[in-house]
């Protein structure tokens, strides 16, 4: 299938980190299972605050869901920082590691969530790999594309699962989703992962886009969210490691979390 390249953004210079990180929001969809080519893949961590833990080596199970840019409550990023997080979606498969056992202190960076506490969490395994696809052939301007398909999150399972408790009105930001999933409002409950940057092995990372993507943390929730008609999507792989994967067929079936931006240990993204 052939890419259809998405119409030019406003302003092509990448946000700062703090700017990108802060209005990623990610509302993540259940999939019909896929399971792609058994690859493995050697993972190693991005953010400052995990450079003590080791590298992971993880193959990529069946797919799970589909994580893809909402706004909550009405707030849309600014033009800039719209740009590029209304193209971060990202396949997330089933993979296993040992557990780490590290405590982090979260914090949250979306405005829209700024009143919420501090919270402390263990790491446990990892769960899954999330990384960039894109979706019915739609891809992004190149310049947004060199950004967006050099984010690879290992999410581990965490605990306490502290309950949010919280109702927030999402919006689809992705084009290809805007018309076909209308806003809805979710009641956020417990968190469930924190999922981390990682670089996969054989991947080149430009310093401008490493400067970015090592901030991008999200803890997800469960949420409870109002049911949708089954949307079918074709996707293909962005990252250039698994760029020869063969290209997807996944069916949205309902929305199971919500993944939102933190910080760790109170390293907030420059910017």
């Amino acid at each position: 299938m052939a890419f259809v390249v998405a119409p030019p953004a406003a302003a092509m210079a990448p946000p700062t980190p703090k700017d990108f990180v802060s209005y990623l929001d990610l509302e993540c969809f259940k999939t019909d299972p896929y399971q792609p080519p058994a690859v493995g893949l050697a993972l190693r961590h991005l953010n400052p605050v995990l450079n003590d833990l080791p590298p992971e080596q993880v193959t990529l199970g069946v797919r799970e869901q589909l994580c893809v840019p909402v706004a909550k409550n009405n707030v849309i990023p600014p033009p800039e920082v719209l740009d590029f997080v209304r193209f971060v979606d990202l396949a997330c498969y089933r993979v296993v590691t040992p557990a780490t056992g590290k405590a982090l202190v979260l914090s949250h960076l979306n405005p829209v969530l700024q009143d919420l506490p501090r919270t402390e969490v263990v790491l446990g395994r990892a769960q899954q790999l999330c990384v960039p696809v894109a979706k019915n052939g739609v891809a992004p301007p190149p310049e947004v594309l060199r950004l967006v398909r050099h984010i690879d999150l290992l999410c581990y399972g965490i605990t306490p699962n502290a309950p949010m408790n919280r109702a927030l009105n999402l919006r689809q930001l992705n084009p290809v989703l805007t018309g076909q999933i209308p806003p809805a409002t979710v009641r956020v409950l417990e968190a469930r992962q924190l999922c981390v940057p990682m670089h996969k092995g054989g991947d080149v990372i430009p310093p401008e886009v490493l400067r970015v993507v090592r901030w991008v943390d999200l803890e997800m929730f469960d949420v409870l969210a109002p049911a949708i008609a089954p949307v079918t999507l074709s996707l293909r792989h962005l990252n250039p490691v698994l760029g020869s994967l063969p290209l997807e067929r996944a069916t949205l079936t309902g929305a199971v979390r919500l993944g939102v931006p933190v910080a760790k240990n109170g390293q907030v993204p420059p910017g």
